[in-house]
């Protein structure tokens, strides 16, 4: 799995349009095949800057992510409202149980 997640501040006159256009694009990409999840999220500790979190099911789902015109125009348009291309991360990931980090795993990690 391929996780990416990207953080920006929001200039508060543009907020509305920015959170407006960023939910279209989510809703855009959790229909592209490989998307397994992808949301725009607010900072609960700093209401000005916004937060995105994705997971794609590999590279190949990602590039042709990256390869949709409408990608490129939402990255092109929030470049332009924010003031600045926003940073982004990109990380591979694969699950992994609480069992398999040891013999005695935490008691936080003792979820249900």
């Amino acid at each position: 799995m391929i996780i990416i997640s990207a953080a920006f501040a929001v200039p508060p006159a543009r907020r509305d349009a920015i959170i407006a256009l960023c939910a279209e694009h989510s809703a855009r990409s959790r229909a592209e095949p490989g998307c397994l999840s992808h949301h725009i999220h607010v900072d609960c500790e700093d209401p000005e800057r916004l937060f995105y979190y994705e997971e794609w099911r590999d590279e190949a789902a990602v590039a042709a992510h990256f390869a949709v015109p409408e990608s490129r125009e939402f990255v092109k348009r929030l470049t332009e409202l924010v003031g600045e291309r926003p940073g982004m991360g990109m990380y591979r990931a694969e699950t992994v149980a609480p069992a398999d980090l040891g013999s005695k795993p935490s008691p936080h990690l003792l979820l249900p």
